[in-house]
């Protein structure tokens, strides 16, 4: 696999998804080249070649996030919802946390997206989402919690001394969140 094949086989589609994003097509098409100069730097580390279209609207994603952050612009939250790609077969921690994080009330949803995902400080998330600090602190760690027990709930996890996860995914058939 070289770069020149997946810029033939993908540059369409992630300049679409691109231009979907930043609306402007001199921006899209620099992001595209930013984008691909970073698949062709790190090509090489890909393991799974089945998991190559994913990881690219991933590097494009973040080169958009880049764009937005680098430039002082606000980008709204749904435009970064992450494109639906076909879940894998099995169960999986993610078809947990997918059906966790739907759940989750959009208050908690979109400082969590915007901090934990965007990698926003979370005085610019509260400057964002016109909130004040403590507001924008209690939300995250309140969206953190209810994740934790959403995968206790949904596959019976437990929290250990330390405070982590700990346990094995259950069959969807058990799952209570994700069947």
């Amino acid at each position: 696999m070289t770069t020149k094949s997946v810029w033939e086989s993908y540059s369409g589609d992630i300049r679409r998804f691109i231009l979907s994003k930043v609306k402007d097509v001199d921006v899209a098409d620099d992001i595209l080249q930013e984008t691909f100069i970073k698949v062709h730097t790190k090509l090489h580390t890909l393991k799974d070649e089945a998991k190559l279209k994913p990881w690219l609207f991933s590097i494009a994603r973040y080169t958009i996030l880049d764009y937005f952050k680098t430039n002082k612009l606000v980008i709204p939250v749904e435009d970064l919802e992450i494109e639906s790609e076909p879940l894998p077969k099995g169960h999986t921690e993610q078809d947990c946390l997918r059906g966790i994080l739907v759940n989750l009330p959009k208050k908690y949803r979109d400082p969590l997206f915007l901090s934990d995902i965007k990698g926003l400080k979370q005085q610019e998330v509260a400057n964002q989402l016109n909130l004040s600090l403590p507001t924008v602190k209690s939300q995250i760690q309140r969206a953190r919690k209810q994740i934790a027990q959403g995968f206790m709930d949904c596959c019976g996890f437990k929290m250990n001394e330390d405070g982590h996860l700990v346990g094995e995914i259950q069959d969807k058939a058990d799952c209570k969140v994700c069947q």
